[in-house]
């Protein structure tokens, strides 16, 4: 349950993300909340997948496997950054969805302060 707490404090971030990008453009919220969320969700499981992945092939300085860090700020929380951003803007061109140029700066702004700030602060805390 405690490695699967990483992944549920990013699901909630990225669905924040959605809410906030939908309030701000005055859309319904909670009735279109899963059409906007859906291609950054599949990103996000992107993400994850690539990061449980490297941490898989990391070795420690004896060779042993190194453990997964779902906290860690890299590689974790870079390649799940990326991966959300990446994956949600690739399915958002799928799908019909907006991606300018200005909107993909700003989700890749915030969500690095959502996906990677938590990580940033938890590592300053400890």
């Amino acid at each position: 349950m405690k490695k699967l707490v990483p992944l549920l404090v990013d699901a909630l971030l990225v669905v924040l993300f959605c809410a906030i990008g939908r309030r701000s453009h005055d859309e319904a919220i909670l009735t279109g909340l899963l059409k906007t969320f859906w291609p950054f969700g599949i990103g996000l499981a992107i993400g994850w997948v690539a990061a449980v992945a490297v941490a898989s092939r990391m070795r420690d300085e004896e060779g042993r496997a190194a453990h997964f860090d779902g906290t860690a700020l890299w590689p974790t929380g870079v390649l799940v950054w990326f991966g959300t951003l990446c994956g949600g803007m690739v399915l958002r061109v799928i799908s019909g969805q907006g991606t300018a140029f200005s909107f993909i700066i700003v989700a890749a702004c915030v969500l690095a302060l959502f996906l990677l700030g938590w990580r940033a602060a938890i590592k300053a805390v400890n």
